[in-house]
């Protein structure tokens, strides 16, 4: 469907060593305005505030899939399996670079205070007035389609489905040795030569050689250590919990008639529920935190204050909750209000298993299919039915309750003394 470059284009990457990209459509979309916004969106939303390090892109991680899809498609056309659609080579390494290409600022954070979904507006600049979609229809007319049927999940040829989005995909193969990489952590770790060579196409399926069985188990309990150390890291949803109420009260001051003391005409058509493309592209971290720097200073007092604290790093202090003690909620709750804080913007309770959490499920979950191991009679078996270690943590929700408030509340005058000893016992 489309020529290869006349000299190949190489990244340096600290994950992969080097990135290569071969074909003109490719390297087009890299450098197309809508791909190159992805830089300005950061990888892992609020992490930095935990993690110092974890700075890293959408941008970086998007390269990323699109290395390791590369890598896959070219084994499977090295070894000549039959069962690859060798015509679908460019619709998998298009999908896979572009599958985050949705995201906006603060990513979940974002999507859970206004309900957007980053997969619907990855549809909608693959399927607009985009220089993306120009790239891609110069290619093929039909192929923005055939992308968006992929990142939607709802194209036939399901191996294609597989490779971008499935319970071991190249975007979690990625996102796990970087985030892992940019955190400075060892939880994400595992063995991706060794999964790589392991891979195989088989009846319409990406399916795993039995003898790499244990690669793939160390995989998924990196997947599980990231989730429980890095993702769901209590810091972290402090942030997250913050922003969510930064953007909550803006939303509301706006429904209101606030006058603010700054406000960009994208802000302020996401308040408004009328985004276009156009204006979502708008939509980076750069500009919110301007606008928060800007807000810090705001004449409502809630809005100034949420602002300054996330700014500033003053995050929300947070205790473990024992059991779910609702009267003795109730008072918190009051003591807040009476302390001049409001409530409903200045107390959480937080379970992180309300969250999406990626844990592996035997069958199918959201659309994404299970692990199958090919042993060598050519028969198929999910990986729990042979692995005690993955039978131990499927389905498992772990985690705690937590109340988050601000700091200061614990050293407040007037406070009960049995609720003072209880916040005290803070993180």
């Amino acid at each position: 469907m489309t020529g290869r470059l006349m000299e190949e284009k190489v990244f340096k990457d600290p994950v992969h060593n080097y990135i290569y990209v071969q074909d003109e459509t490719v390297w087009d979309l890299i450098n197309a305005v809508e791909f190159q916004r992805l830089r300005r969106i950061r990888q892992l939303g609020t992490s930095f505030l935990t993690f110092h390090g974890a700075e890293h892109s959408r941008f970086s991680h998007s390269l990323g899939v699109y290395e390791i899809t590369r890598r896959i498609i070219s084994q499977f056309e090295r070894s000549g399996f039959s069962d690859w659609p060798k015509e679908e080579r460019l619709l998998c390494l298009c999908a896979a670079l572009l599958h985050d290409v949705g995201h906006g600022p603060f990513s979940h954070s974002i999507e859970k205070a206004f309900g957007t979904d980053h997969e619907i507006w990855t549809c909608r600049i693959v399927l607009g007035d985009t220089e993306i979609n120009r790239i891609l229809r110069k290619a093929d007319p039909a192929l923005p389609e055939k992308v968006a049927a992929v990142i939607s999940k709802t194209y036939e040829q399901k191996i294609v489905v597989s490779l971008i989005s499935s319970q071991m995909d190249a975007d979690r193969m990625d996102y796990l040795l970087r985030d892992a990489y940019f955190t400075g952590v060892d939880y994400g770790t595992f063995d991706i030569e060794r999964i790589l060579r392991m891979v195989r196409p088989h009846k319409g399926h990406i399916v795993f050689k039995e003898s790499g069985m244990h690669a793939v188990e160390d995989y998924l309990m990196s997947r599980y250590q990231m989730y429980w150390q890095v993702y769901f890291h209590p810091v972290t949803r402090s942030a997250e919990i913050l922003l969510y109420k930064i953007f909550a009260r803006a939303k509301a001051l706006y429904e209101n008639g606030h006058a603010f003391s700054f406000v960009s005409e994208p802000v302020t058509r996401l308040f408004q529920d009328k985004l276009t493309v156009a204006d979502y592209l708008k939509l980076d971290e750069p500009l919110m935190q301007v606008a928060f720097t800007e807000w810090s200073g705001d004449r409502d007092p809630v809005l100034s204050d949420l602002c300054f604290r996330f700014i500033n790093r003053r995050l929300f202090k947070y205790v473990p909750l024992e059991r779910m003690d609702v009267p003795f909620l109730e008072q918190i709750r009051q003591s807040i209000n009476q302390q001049g804080y409001d409530s409903a913007y200045y107390m959480e309770i937080d379970f992180p298993a309300d969250l999406p959490y990626d844990v592996y499920r035997p069958g199918e979950l959201d659309g994404k299919l299970p692990i199958l191991l090919l042993d060598n009679k050519d028969q198929l078996f999910e990986i729990s039915r042979r692995s005690e270690i993955i039978r131990s943590i499927s389905g498992i929700r772990l985690g705690q309750h937590h109340l988050y408030f601000p700091g200061e509340l614990a050293e407040a005058a007037g406070l009960p003394e049995d609720l003072r000893q209880f916040l005290r016992n803070r993180t």
